[in-house]
Order: C-alpha cells, then sequence, then structure tokens
C-alpha cells in the first residue's frame, strides 16, 4: 500500500510539473521575483536537447540564473519563462536579479560556485567584472552559458544564446527607410531629421544593433537624405549607459530645445522600447501632438507598454522578441551541457569573445507595428487583446 501510494504521489507531482511547463508563460502571465536566491524554484550543427515537460532529467540538479534588472518587463519575462521551463524538467532554479549593478551580479555568480550550482546561465550587466568569477566556475567544473549578452573575454562560456543582434539593428534601419520611403525622398531631394539613441556600452548587442542600423541608413546620412542636426551618428556618441530611460530623456529634452527649436524632429531611431518611452515624455513637454508633428519613434523588446503605444500612435515600431522561444534554446543549452550531448545551434562563426568564436543560437527579430501587432504579438499568445487594451 505505501509503495502505491509512493508511485501515486510521484504520478501527481510529474503531472503538476508538465502542466507548469507545458504551454510556455506569457508576459501577461510571469510575475516579477524578488531577486533573492531563495527563490528557488532547421538548424545546423545539432539537434535540440530540450526533453518534453514532465520527465524528470532534471532532477537532484541546481541551475544558478543571474539576470540583470526587474525594472524593465523583458528580463522578468526572460527569468520566469526559464525559470518555469527548467523547474518543469525537474531543476531546481536559484533566479537572481541584480538591479543593474555590475559588483551586485559578480557577488551573485560568487554564490552559486560556492553552492556549487551544476550550471550556469548568465545574462551581464557587464561582462567586465565577471571574468574572474567566471573562471572560477570553470575551475570548479561548472558550465556557464551566455544569454542574450555575450559574456567576452573568457573561454569558461560554453553556448550562447540570443537574437540576432545585428539583424535586429537591421529590421529597424529597413523599417525607417520603407516608412519614410528614403529613395522616393532621395530622388525628389527632400531630407528627414533624425537624431539617434543606442545602447550600453558595455553591452555587445548593441553595438552590433548600431551596426546593424549604419548597414542600412549610412548611406542616406551620407548624401544628405537622412540630417542629423547634432551630428551625433556613431555609436560611442549616442551610447545610452545601462539603457537608461531617464537618460535618454534628457538627451532628447536637450535636443529639441537646442537643435530643434525651430524645425521639428522627424525620427527618433531608438534601439529600446525604454528609450522611447522617455523620447514620448520629452516631446509631449516640447509640444508635439500624434497626428500633427508626432516623429516615427523606433523601438525593441515590443514591452507590453510599447504595443500600447503603438495602438496609441506615440511609438511607430519595436522589434518582437520571442523571451519564450529564447529560454526554450537555452534550456536546451542546459541540457546538452549536463547529458554531454550537442544544443541546438544555428551560429558558429559570429560571435567572437575576445578569446574564442561561442557556439550560438541566434533567435530571429520580428518588426511590430499598428498594421501587424494583432496577428504577431495578440495571434500569438503574447499578449492577449485584454491586456492591450486595459
Amino acid at each position: 500500500m505505501k509503495k502505491f501510494l509512493a508511485l501515486l504521489l510521484a504520478l501527481v507531482m510529474t503531472l503538476a510539473l508538465a502542466a507548469c511547463g507545458g504551454s510556455g508563460n506569457t508576459p501577461a502571465n510571469n510575475g516579477g521575483n524578488s531577486g533573492n536566491a531563495s527563490d528557488a524554484g532547421g538548424n545546423s550543427g545539432g539537434e535540440d536537447t530540450t526533453e518534453p515537460a514532465g520527465e524528470q532529467v532534471g532532477a537532484g540538479k541546481v541551475i544558478g540564473i543571474a539576470m540583470p534588472t526587474q525594472s524593465s518587463e523583458r528580463w522578468i519575462n526572460d527569468g520566469a519563462n526559464m525559470k518555469a521551463q527548467l523547474e518543469a524538467l525537474g531543476y531546481e532554479v536559484q533566479l537572481q536579479y541584480a538591479e543593474d549593478d555590475p559588483q551586485t551580479q559578480v557577488s551573485q555568480v560568487e554564490g552559486f560556485v560556492a553552492q556549487q550550482v551544476d550550471c550556469m546561465v548568465i545574462a551581464a550587466i557587464d561582462g567586465g567584472p565577471l571574468v574572474p568569477v567566471e573562471e572560477q566556475a570553470k575551475a570548479a567544473g561548472i558550465p556557464v552559458i551566455a544569454y542574450d549578452r555575450l559574456l567576452k573575454d573568457t573561454d569558461a562560456v560554453k553556448y550562447y544564446a540570443s537574437f540576432d543582434n545585428e539583424g535586429v539593428g537591421t529590421a529597424i534601419g529597413q523599417y525607417i527607410k520603407d516608412a519614410k520611403d528614403l529613395e522616393a525622398a532621395r530622388a525628389a531631394g527632400e531630407s528627414y531629421t533624425i537624431e539617434f539613441f543606442m545602447g550600453s556600452p558595455d553591452d555587445n548587442n548593441a553595438v552590433l544593433l548600431h551596426k546593424g542600423i549604419m548597414g542600412v541608413l549610412e548611406e542616406y546620412l551620407n548624401d544628405g537624405t537622412l540630417v542629423c542636426k547634432t551630428g551625433r551618428t556613431s555609436f560611442d556618441d549616442t551610447c545610452i549607459l545601462r539603457w537608461s530611460q531617464e537618460t535618454a530623456q534628457q538627451m532628447c529634452e536637450n535636443y529639441l530645445s537646442g537643435y530643434y527649436a525651430d524645425e521639428p524632429l522627424d525620427i527618433a531611431c531608438s534601439a529600446f522600447d525604454g528609450f522611447s518611452y522617455g523620447i514620448r515624455s520629452a516631446l509631449e513637454s516640447a509640444g508635439y501632438t500624434v497626428g500633427e508633428n508626432w516623429p516615427l519613434i523606433t523601438g525593441q523588446d515590443a514591452e507590453l507598454m510599447a504595443v500600447k503605444n503603438i495602438i496609441s500612435g506615440h511609438q511607430t515600431m519595436s522589434i518582437y522578441k520571442d523571451t519564450r522561444l529564447l529560454a526554450e534554446k537555452c534550456v536546451g543549452m542546459v541540457n546538452a551541457v549536463l547529458s554531454g550531448t550537442e544544443p541546438e545551434i544555428n551560429d558558429t562563426t559570429t560571435y567572437n569573445n575576445n578569446v574564442l568564436v561561442v557556439p550560438s543560437y541566434l533567435c530571429t527579430p520580428i518588426p511590430v507595428d499598428k498594421d501587424n501587432y494583432e496577428e504577431i504579438i495578440v495571434e500569438g499568445g503574447y499578449y492577449t487583446a485584454d491586456q492591450l487594451a486595459g
């Protein structure tokens, strides 16, 4: 009788875990995390080693996840999605957020090493300070997977899961080119004003995104079809430390009160939805009005607020990045390193971290705007119509 009850209990737990991770969480259902360790809880180059939900392949193993911040909806979703998928496979998960403080993240990763976790997933705030502790992890036999942001200057990193970051920039640049019909403007001798708000200088993704944007727009800047009145077009001149919304807003306020006091800004090329919120505030303070002189504003991450702003006309587009898919690919990497198999990889040449080229899986970014958000966002189950209306 005891044996039957034990088997029955095991079956119930298995089914419960399967229900937890079977469908993937949408941002609407992902809750925040306190950031404390007590919150446990067709490609080339290998096969997907993610096991079906309910098979307890991770039983008895602990995964440490270091996320950068809870100040952005995107990172809350990333952490919650990965935690749910790993726990559905039986892993114990230690999920921590460092609130954009590099030294806090170093301490958290040191804690993972001291605990002798079985694998670490790190979305770095600033990869530089993490190099010594990553070497400690390697010496302790703990594999490290870079999540979304490449870990540089170390051979401790095994794999990298991200989006095609240069492709994100290319998509933003192409959207601007098409929306403003820059070829027709060039032929007619017309021009548009543009300013750039790029990502953090300690984030390799931001450098690649800027490269992608300039790959599309540089020729129009060179011939005067696009006019940047501040002259700030290089990455060094437009990068914003720690992806700060407040800094983006202050920059935009300064531009509008100075360079654009007598001429409207036509395009705000923003690398992040958070920047776009700050840009919106600056524009409203300067008297810009949707439907009259509101500029084209880009973004990245398709956060709930950003999609609402797209619907209302306060933001033109964003880059949709399905964190459920990215979490799935990273979980496959965790399973691979812990089982001695090869994960699903689709890039083996792009991401050189100054020590080695890190085998990577790159998810495809998708531009969304007022014309396609329902098909991509709502029908895709990322947000519901009620959430967007609320």
